[in-house]
């Protein structure tokens, strides 16, 4: 049987009910990989979803038209971007969607012309750091609280980015 067509494509604010739903099941599926909660999240108003997608460069991940992963990358300094909130549905993994929608944020970042992307990683997700690796990303030494009220940690990860380099975002 052929391997199905994920894509991956950019989200803009008009698609925010989108990214608002895929987001929540996110957190609902996963609340240990984030830094942030479902009960938190779902009190935004439409405005604070439009203004997330307007400042973030958000890759949506779809199978046969259904949503089914998700990632962000954020500019932090004239060379550099973080990659966040990637997450793939649970139907979806080991399908290749992950890597997809890193490949989209790296390739957003080397569009631009930056010199690295940085991400962070909950400490003992070793299924997202196993893919981090194959992506090139390597620990930089550097571990923080995921959230303050908990006593789950993460650990920074970072590649360099190379000019050039847009990988195509379809598996």
């Amino acid at each position: 049987m052929p391997e199905e067509e994920i894509i991956t494509r950019p989200l803009d604010p008009d698609e925010w009910r989108l990214y608002r739903s895929v987001r929540l099941t996110a957190l609902a599926d996963t609340p240990e990989a984030f830094g942030s909660t479902w009960d938190r999240e779902n009190a935004f108003p439409e405005e604070l979803w439009r203004e997330r997608l307007s400042r973030r460069n958000t890759f949506l991940a779809e199978r046969r038209g259904e949503a089914c992963g998700l990632v962000g990358v954020v500019p932090t300094g004239p060379r550099t971007a973080e990659l966040v909130s990637l997450w793939v549905a649970a139907g979806a993994r080991g399908t290749g969607a992950g890597g997809l929608l890193v490949d989209a944020a790296v390739g957003w970042a080397a569009d631009r012309g930056l010199a690295e992307i940085r991400l962070w990683v909950t400490d003992g997700n070793d299924r997202a750091e196993r893919l981090y690796r194959r992506k090139g990303f390597a620990r930089t030494g550097e571990s923080q609280p995921l959230r303050a009220d908990d006593d789950l940690t993460e650990s920074a990860m970072a590649r360099p980015v190379r000019r050039g380099l847009n990988p195509r975002a379809t598996h």
